[in-house]
């Protein structure tokens, strides 16, 4: 195995510390040849005794409108949207610090950006409602995971998922990883004539950044190296 570069590793760390969620895309669409080798490149991603329980939709042109059309509709709609939750717990049921104050501060972060009051529902409403448009992006992926699997697929499919957004980095595309997406797991089993025995874990924005979009300068904050690492000797 060949040493790794100053360049090769200067390469490496670019692709992962340039990784954002951006909410805004231009709708040059992404040739397939492209996707392809982003997944086939993620799908070195570890696994223990390689499982590999990644599984993926690739949604473009109408199949992706309809998609989003449906889960629109429902999320638009406050009965109906009831009836929609999620399958699997993504959030604590308690919060406490340091996690909520990350969440408040990244939340009121993007609405300042954007111009939205802390009363302005209606608008927060509109802007997560983009997630379901896949923030206009050429690509949206949806990843699922066969129900029999237990948390250490999760822990990789994770793995996998970092994969996917550091190859797209690497190629100069964007994306944004979406769990929102698993509240409508109903409609999407039903678009995308899921088998039953697959569980939707997430979807995700995949393009090129809209530059021009005030949304796109959000950049979150990372906790310092002393701050969660312990170095014993």
């Amino acid at each position: 195995m060949s040493e790794p570069t100053p360049d090769s590793t200067a390469a490496v760390d670019a692709a992962i510390t340039s990784r954002r969620s951006v909410r805004a895309f231009l709708p040059d669409p992404v040739p397939r040849e492209t996707i392809e080798r982003i997944l086939e490149v993620a799908a070195r991603a570890p696994s223990g005794t390689n499982t590999q329980p990644w599984q993926v939709v690739v949604l473009t042109g109408e199949a992706k409108s309809a998609l989003t059309q449906k889960i629109v509709a429902a999320y638009d709609d406050p009965a109906q949207r009831a009836t929609h939750t999620d399958e699997y717990a993504y959030y604590p049921t308690e919060w406490r610090s340091p996690y909520i104050d990350r969440r408040r501060k990244v939340g009121w972060d993007l609405y300042g950006l954007l111009g939205i009051g802390k009363a302005d529902k209606a608008a927060m409403h509109a802007q997560h409602g983009r997630n379901y448009a896949f923030f206009d992006a050429p690509v949206g992926l949806i990843f699922t995971i066969d129900r029999v699997l237990q948390q250490g697929s999760w822990l990789d499919y994770g793995m996998f998922l970092q994969s996917v957004m550091v190859a797209a980095r690497g190629r100069g595309l964007d994306t944004c990883p979406q769990q929102a997406f698993a509240q409508y797991h109903r409609i999407i089993e039903e678009q995308l004539q899921l088998p039953p025995e697959r569980m939707v874990v997430c979807g995700m924005s995949l393009g090129w950044a809209d530059p021009a979009a005030r949304v796109n300068a959000l950049h979150t904050e990372r906790a310092p190296v002393a701050e969660f690492a312990r170095f014993l000797e």
